[in-house]
């Protein structure tokens, strides 16, 4: 993230990483896969928590519930991260290759929270929508915790998840 900030994200190239690591080029490739992968290590973990609460949840809670419990989860893995994350959102935001990947890794989050959904004997669509609404949510949520400095991410994923209900109720 130094480097990307430093030099710029298409300045900065993968040996410069592996420099910067102490590493060589091909450890690097051993972990990632591009240097878009670095902005996007530990993705695969939020996935894997989120996952890991739609199973644990009572068998009784509602789709939605079970997604908001799913995404509240991964809430604590924010506590540290903000300002490595700003520098990581701008580094996205100016880039539309990098948007369009987040926007990919986004989608297959959805995708393994539905499935775990299903897996939960939840029929679709109502498996897709609740979690296509998590990951609203989240982003929702997110983009928040990055624009203020002062609140933490699980009563920003709570506010938004009740905001999402508070429309829903509104437009019917």
């Amino acid at each position: 993230m130094d480097l990307f900030a430093e030099r710029g994200f298409d300045q900065t190239t993968v040996a410069d990483i592996a420099a910067r690591a102490g590493l060589t080029e091909r450890t690097f490739f051993r972990h990632f896969t591009d240097k878009r992968e670095v902005l996007f290590y530990g993705g695969q973990l939020l996935q894997e928590v989120m996952v890991a609460a739609v199973a644990a949840a009572p068998p009784d809670a509602t789709p939605l519930a079970v997604v908001a419990a799913a995404v509240g989860a991964v809430a604590p893995a924010f506590a540290e991260r903000r300002p490595g994350a700003l520098v990581r959102q701008g580094i996205i935001e100016a880039h539309p290759e990098l948007q369009e990947r987040e926007v990919g890794k986004l989608a297959r989050l959805a995708q393994a929270v539905a499935d775990g959904l299903r897996q939960r004997g939840v029929p679709d669509p109502a498996a897709r929508l609740a979690a296509d609404a998590g990951v609203a949510v989240f982003r929702a949520a997110f983009a928040q915790w990055l624009a203020s400095a002062d609140r933490d991410m699980g009563s920003l994923i709570e506010e938004c998840f009740d905001e999402l209900i508070a429309l829903a109720e509104a437009g019917r």
